[in-house]
């Protein structure tokens, strides 16, 4: 833990991320100890609060069966707040005077800064905050920014560049909060300290990767940023890439520093490409109602446009043009409104017999986070039969509750200066330029908009797209 002071300052902090995740979040570090004596939290909006009643939000914000009066009490000395609009910098000065004299008072000289607001406003802050010396002098200064980075590749580089004109790659975090999930960071470990792994986890055992980010649930509430994004933006470019690195990144003997294990990174998404032809193994849908559930169309959602060509589904077939994994292909698929919610990556070996049902390793992220790792076994009335054998790992209930929360993980490597959970601008840049080439085989000429029934499995496309490989989407 680190013991000097430091002044986490929340842009955005009468929002509903500050709400649901950062104010419990920070709780938890609090009552964990693992926030220096000299902690701060600054809360920064519009609205005209005191302390007094930023305090009682924070409070409202953490929901917990037996909260601790005593010790809530004492988090609440830590809160302070200030009423100030990011965009307009004559507002700098006094946020300034502020942070200089928290930083006297607690003997902080750290300071994060969290914009949890617009990315628009991304430049502007970051700006501001050079220009007005709001930074530290005498510690370190940080910078968290919350997706989207950027709408597309191009976007990403100005933003990047806009960035770097205050604050140095090092000193940003850019959240992406399955990154923080447990489960996501056992992959690695995983991968690099089971001999078993290690040897099989390799091209000429594997036939092919499947990952899945499936969703129950419509777009309501989000269908406006919805509009401007589709699910290739709102979900491919970051969280899905980001699983498939994990996946495929190339392993030392020993464990990599954050520096190592972000080069190893950037060179899969340099790599990636879509299977040639692209227009042949892109597969988009857009879900329409549900009569017999009464569930509406993405077309009939408020503030979607009622000829709306957005997608809600996506699924294509994508290569790694590296020599260590020519031949093995990757399905991804996600999308909104689909029978049944499904957070997965699957491993799927090389089947030796026709026979037999191919062995392959699941890591379920959600709902139910475990692992499976599907065998073989003969039926016992039968040698010429076969049943899958699964294996799987779950956590217990009673640990589950001290496993910490995404953006408790997150949060605290921040403050570590851990950069290996957060992606790095090249990252971002080759990421968008693969969601960019996605992009363009819709405006081609024969690739249609599928229509999928809400609470349906999805386009039957998308399991066509497996069927022609003679392969086909694992459902569990």
């Amino acid at each position: 833990m680190i013991n000097e002071g430091i002044i986490f300052t929340l842009f955005g902090a009468s929002g509903d991320l500050a709400k649901r995740k950062l104010y419990p979040a920070l709780y938890q570090l609090f009552l964990k100890k693992h926030l220096p004596d000299s902690f701060v939290l600054l809360g920064s909006a519009r609205r005209e609060w005191s302390n007094q009643h930023f305090r009682e939000v924070i409070a409202e914000s953490i929901h917990q069966a037996r909260l601790d009066a005593r010790q809530l009490s004492h988090f609440m000395k830590h809160c302070y707040y200030i009423s100030h609009n990011a965009s307009l910098k004559e507002d700098y000065p006094q946020l300034k005077a502020k942070l200089d004299e928290l930083a006297h008072n607690y003997q902080a000289p750290n300071r994060i800064f969290y914009l949890s607001l617009a990315p628009e406003l991304f430049p502007t802050i970051s700006r501001y905050l050079k220009e007005e010396a709001t930074m530290s002098s005498n510690g370190f200064n940080r910078l968290v920014i919350e997706k989207p980075f950027g709408y597309n590749q191009a976007s990403a580089d100005q933003l990047q560049k806009q960035l770097c004109q205050s604050f140095e790659e090092e000193q940003i975090f850019r959240m992406d909060h399955y990154l923080g999930k447990s489960i996501v960071n056992q992959i690695l470990p995983i991968r690099q300290d089971n001999p078993i792994f290690r040897q099989l986890w390799q091209p000429e055992w594997l036939d092919h990767i499947q990952i899945s980010l499936n969703e129950d649930l419509g777009v309501a509430g989000r269908a406006g940023y919805y509009e401007q994004a589709g699910v290739a933006r709102d979900m491919i470019q970051n969280h899905a890439l980001q699983l498939l690195t994990l996946v495929t990144l190339s392993l030392d003997q020993s464990s990599m520093d954050s520096d190592t294990l972000r080069q190893r990174k950037i060179q899969i998404l340099d790599h990636l490409k879509l299977a040639d032809p692209p227009i042949d193994h892109v597969v988009r849908g857009q879900y329409s109602a549900n009569s017999d559930l009464n569930l509406p169309s993405y077309r009939q959602e408020d503030q979607v446009d009622p000829q709306s060509q957005v997608e809600t589904f996506l699924a294509f077939k994508a290569e790694i043009d590296l020599p260590e994994w020519q031949g093995v292909p990757i399905y991804i698929r996600s999308g909104k409104a689909l029978s049944q919610k499904q957070t997965d990556i699957k491993l799927i070996f090389k089947n030796q017999h026709e026979a037999l049902l191919s062995n392959f390793f699941q890591i379920k992220i959600a709902p139910d986070p475990h692992f499976n790792l599907q065998l073989n076994q003969q039926d016992s009335w039968s040698q010429h039969q076969w049943q899958p054998l699964n294996l799987e790992y779950r956590l217990k209930q009673e640990h589950l509750a001290q496993i910490p929360s995404d953006y408790e993980k997150l949060i605290l490597d921040c403050i570590e200066g851990n950069l290996s959970s957060f992606a790095h601008a090249l990252e971002v840049k080759y990421a968008w330029r693969f969601i960019d080439q996605i992009r363009q085989t819709f405006t081609k000429k024969g690739l249609p908009l599928h229509s999928y029934p809400a609470a349906s499995r999805g386009p039957e496309a998308a399991y066509q797209l497996l069927q022609k490989d003679h392969r086909h989407w694992i459902d569990d």
